[in-house]
């Protein structure tokens, strides 16, 4: 049987066990929605169980010429919802109108791009299960005060719950990777919108974490013109200490502050 060859280039690190792609695929709990995507198949581990589930209508989309025809040759029932692409760079809304849950083994090096794409389409996408580098699982999934949460953490987890299932050891991939890999589950809350302008909210997490040490005083001093502002208790925190709710009330101080009159 032909086999892919995995690419470097594209960070293939093809599951080989079974047991654990079947188990990944259990963990997809949205048992109202059809439309399922599957993010980088390669030889279909993940493909096979997703089409044993009648309920899916499951396509998948697949960068590497070579992956796309093994799953063209061993999954005919695939024909037609085979997307050869980039998926960062594919228009979603031309291949599904209504709500859809997306599953898959994230290449690792381009993890953190797949969700800011998918959060583009927060609104349509209920629930994700997707299995990443362990290091990456555990930062997006805690919570304030831990030494992992950062930007992404606080991003996702205004629109998802997200929960760390289970860690997965590098001796079931071909190749192996140097990392061990974790899955997670993330479902969307009941939030649409955040409670404040949500450019600048993502511009103050940014500006937070990026100097995650300081004191937020210190880290968004070039957000702060006023005096009263920046004496309020918050600003004495450091970035991991806040939850999504005090950073949406932190953006909402500082969007109160008077902005100055242009002459």
């Amino acid at each position: 049987m032909t086999i892919v060859k995995a690419k470097k280039r594209l960070g293939q690190h093809f599951l080989k066990d079974k047991n654990i792609a079947g188990k990944i695929v259990d963990s997809l709990q949205s048992d109202q929605i059809r439309g399922v995507l599957e993010i980088g198949p390669g030889m279909g581990v993940l493909t096979q169980f997703l089409l044993q589930k009648e309920i899916f209508r499951t396509t998948v989309v697949e960068i590497d010429r070579e992956s796309v025809d093994y799953l063209k040759d061993h999954f005919p029932q695939l024909e037609g919802r085979i997307i050869q692409g980039d998926f960062l760079k594919i228009k979603l809304e031309d291949y599904f109108q209504e709500p859809f849950a997306v599953i898959g083994n994230f290449p690792y090096n381009i993890s953190s791009q797949i969700f800011f794409k998918i959060l583009e389409y927060k609104n349509q996408v209920p629930e994700i299960v997707c299995m990443l580098q362990k290091e990456v699982a555990e930062r997006l999934s805690a919570g304030p005060g831990s030494k992992t949460y950062g930007i992404l953490s606080v991003i996702l987890q205004t629109y998802y719950d997200i929960e760390y299932l289970f860690t997965v050891s590098e001796q079931v991939f071909i190749p192996p990777p140097k990392v061990k890999s974790a899955v997670i589950r993330l479902r969307r809350n009941k939030k649409d919108r955040t409670d404040c302008d949500e450019q600048v909210f993502l511009k103050i997490i940014k500006a937070s974490f990026n100097q995650r040490r300081k004191t937020l005083r210190n880290s968004l001093k070039a957000f702060l013109q006023n005096e009263d502002v920046k004496n309020q208790d918050i600003f004495s925190k450091r970035p991991e200490q806040l939850s999504v709710a005090e950073f949406e009330y932190l953006t909402r101080l500082i969007d109160s502050q008077p902005k100055p009159i242009i002459q």
